[in-house]
């Protein structure tokens, strides 16, 4: 019997630094959509700000980066560090795991880019001077802190005026749902869109937890740091799609918030 050919696999679910051999026809493990972008493939030039997107429509609030100093704050795993890295900016990337620091610095040595990496907490930017950075992005990491006024106090600091400051949140209706995991039935609404309490999620190795950020909170907190809200998106997901993330709430309610804001300032 001739035997069947098998690859390697970019599996979401795997954090070693040696990719598990599976089946070509093998999809991935599903993981919980607000673990995004934990096990994102490191692939092309686009930044993905969420599960299933139409992320070449979205990258043009990126706009053109070439030479120009960005930071990723929560790189995670250098996904979206390593993206803008190969469109040629000069990438600051930080996050508070050690683990997944780790993994960032050995994905970004075998995509054969520089990126500058720093272990800290998202609210500590002391290493970078004011008005250094050109553009800010933060892809669902920001839902891991409590306080996002530390966080963008920090940000508008660092920003030059009128620098864009781009993050994505896991959306505060999904938080609100339950998925349906036979989705023979519709989602059950669990938690009110007051609730505050975090989500904790596992994907393989990985763990954290996930605060909920409305879109009020989110637009006041900026605007008292001065920033200019200028776009917000709850874009709806690929029905395509094949992100391991993608649960079935995202045919009810948008899954990710998008928001671009403004450093305001002379």
């Amino acid at each position: 019997m001739a035997q069947r050919t098998i690859r390697r696999h970019p599996s979401a679910g795997n954090l070693s630094t040696r990719p598990v051999l599976v089946d070509e026809h093998t999809r991935p493990e599903p993981l919980p959509p607000v673990s995004f972008p934990h096990g994102v493939e490191l692939a092309g030039q686009v930044v993905e700000f969420g599960p299933d997107l139409d992320h070449d429509q979205i990258n043009r609030l990126v706009g053109n980066v070439e030479g120009r100093r960005v930071l990723d704050l929560g790189c995670g795993t250098g996904a979206a560090a390593i993206a803008l890295a190969r469109r040629g900016a000069r990438v600051v990337a930080v996050e508070t795991s050690t683990a997944r620091l780790a993994q960032a610095r050995l994905a970004a040595e075998r995509a054969e880019v520089r990126i500058e990496f720093h272990h800290s907490d998202l609210a500590d930017l002391a290493f970078l001077r004011a008005d250094a950075v050109d553009l800010v992005v933060s892809v669902y990491a920001l839902a891991a802190v409590q306080d996002l006024s530390r966080v963008v106090r920090q940000v508008h600091r660092v920003l030059t005026p009128e620098s864009p400051f781009i993050l994505s949140l896991p959306h505060p209706f999904a938080a609100m749902l339950e998925d349906d995991e036979t989705e023979e039935q519709p989602p059950s609404l669990m938690r009110t869109a007051w609730h505050t309490a975090p989500r904790a999620w596992r994907a393989a190795a990985d763990e954290g937890v996930s605060h909920p950020h409305s879109l009020s909170e989110v637009f006041t907190t900026l605007t008292r740091a001065s920033f200019r809200v200028d776009t917000v998106l709850e874009p709806r997901a690929d029905g395509n799609g094949s992100s391991p993330h993608r649960s079935s709430l995202s045919e009810w309610v948008p899954e990710t918030l998008l928001v671009r804001a403004r450093k305001l300032g002379i």
